[in-house]
């Protein structure tokens, strides 16, 4: 029994080695090659003005859909050479919001044309290929409802596509509403890392990269010749993205020009985003991976990158069982005598703590480069990095479950993160309120999340883990075996968090409600 259970630590902890060791070579490379991408722009020219149609996909965004028409109609482009489609696949209130605000718009001079579909199939992936089958665009733009592209999002992007290989341009996502609240600062901190280092760096060297689904550019041949996009996974935008490249289409990424975005305010939503992108990858990582292997125009190092890539989902599977085999370890080493091969293991299984060393190097890479080194920047970051540590671990759970059903094969339909309008900071409500703007900074009911209040077995469970860990915590200090101690404080804490935001934000919806 007792080399099961070491073995159930050991070999997670050897696959978030390797994972983290090409993590750190993906920053170290990115790190490198920085200076090379900062302002990469390339002007418009006269000559080279392609038509281009912009789809909106929309699916019950009452709270942001007009904000949304309101940027489009702002784009700093030749109207004669473009149409802009709102792919409205609606069961509420939205349709008719969208129909009155495209009329109100209309002096504008857009090309603008309400979509309606007679069902959801392919959710969102659907409703792109639906699009497509009349769009007049040789290349198309794509902007989720809670996106607020820039004016010149085109004149930017555009040029680029000179170089006939380039299938995307991909801008990177601003979050609007990232000092709301210490939850959406922590899910900043995450994504800020995976659109700098991850996805800069992979783009660089020229490894594979994905299109994020949203504040992006393709050219519809691209699209075409990589087969379309297909809803058999949540993540239409990653698998399509590896398709395309493997037909030697090129992307380009840039990180400096920021399409700003809406995170999750609430415990609900955030799991339900975090749920689909991690099952989403486990299936493309499942329909995609052996691909990749088998393609024999593509470099090794670029294979070992996108194994990694499709396969981050099964980290949070390596970290639930890491976490839960490592509190019996506790008893295992108190019983265990010297110069045995289990405290020989378990010796070596403490060298572990390289692994926060290289995750410590590649979010503050990403901090540094978004915020500039200084010492505000290395304390703001020592601060928060622990903090996002445990919330990360707490996640675990849930989104192991997330990933296990990717990898089996279990299908569940496009659920949608609910969007509430918030920018700014939670601390400004009663300005804006008195001022009354179309966008808050307060929680407002949201009857998206109606059907998401109150507490799920998901949350009584995180909350026995929690129990679990704090039990982990107390055994470790009556036996004096220390080596778990940090870990499992961190895992009581970030259970302990998720816990926590669950049960207040269903509260506070629920009080909203009634």
């Amino acid at each position: 029994m007792k080399i099961v259970i070491i073995a159930c630590y050991v070999l997670p902890l050897a696959f978030i080695f390797v994972y983290s060791l090409v993590q750190l070579h993906l920053a170290l490379d990115f790190w490198y090659r920085r200076n090379k991408a900062k302002k990469d722009r390339l002007p418009m020219q006269p000559d080279f003005v392609p038509y281009v149609t912009i789809q909106l996909p929309v699916y019950n965004e009452l709270y942001v859909v007009e904000r949304l028409l309101e940027a489009i109609v702002k784009m700093d482009y030749p109207k004669d050479k473009v149409e802009i489609q709102v792919l409205d696949d609606s069961t509420d209130e939205t349709s008719q919001i969208i129909a009155d605000k495209i009329k109100a718009l209309a002096h504008y001079g857009w090309d603008m044309q309400h979509i309606q579909r007679d069902n959801r199939q392919g959710f969102k992936a659907g409703a792109l290929a639906y699009g497509m089958e009349f769009c007049k665009g040789e290349f198309i733009a794509i902007f989720d409802a809670d996106f607020i592209p820039q004016p010149d999002f085109l004149n930017i992007t555009i040029p680029f596509f000179r170089n006939k290989k380039i299938g995307v341009v991909q801008t990177r996502w601003e979050h609007m509403n990232k000092d709301f609240s210490f939850f959406t600062q922590m899910q900043a901190f995450a994504l800020d890392a995976h659109f700098v280092v991850e996805q800069m760096g992979r783009n660089l060297a020229g490894h594979f990269i994905n299109f994020n689904g949203t504040a992006g550019l393709w050219r519809k041949e691209c699209i075409v010749d990589a087969g379309g996009w297909a809803s058999d996974t949540l993540t239409e935008d990653l698998d399509l993205s590896y398709r395309a490249q493997l037909k030697g289409w090129e992307f380009k990424y840039l990180v400096d020009v920021v399409t700003p975005s809406e995170l999750p305010i609430a415990m609900a939503a955030f799991k339900s985003q975090q749920f689909r992108w991690t099952k989403g990858a486990a299936e493309c990582a499942v329909k995609n991976l052996p691909r990749v292997m088998k393609a024999k125009n593509v470099r090794f190092i670029d294979k070992l990158h996108a194994v990694f890539h499709l396969m981050n989902s099964g980290i949070f599977i390596c970290i639930l069982l890491l976490s839960i085999s490592s509190v019996p370890l506790v008893y295992i080493q108190y019983t265990s005598q010297p110069n045995t091969i289990y405290s020989e293991i378990l010796r070596y299984a403490t060298l572990g703590s390289l692994n926060m060393i290289m995750v410590f190097i590649f979010f503050f890479l990403s901090y540094e480069h978004t915020r500039g080194f200084s010492a505000k920047t290395i304390l703001s970051f020592i601060v928060k990095f622990p903090f996002f540590l445990c919330l990360s671990m707490g996640m675990a759970l849930h989104n192991a479950f997330a990933a296990i059903e990717g990898y089996i094969g279990k299908k569940s339909p496009f659920v949608r993160t609910p969007k509430f309008n918030i920018e700014g900071k939670a601390s400004e409500a009663a300005k804006k309120k008195a001022a009354k703007t179309p966008a808050t900074t307060a929680w407002t009911p949201n009857k998206y999340m109606k059907k998401k209040k109150g507490i799920k077995a998901m949350t009584v469970f995180e909350f026995l883990f929690a129990l679990f860990y704090l039990s982990a915590i107390v055994t470790s200090i009556y036996f004096g075996i220390y080596d778990m101690l940090p870990f499992h404080i961190m895992l009581f804490t970030g259970y302990m968090m998720i816990t926590g935001y669950s049960f207040l934000h269903a509260r506070m919806m629920a009080q909203m409600e009634g």
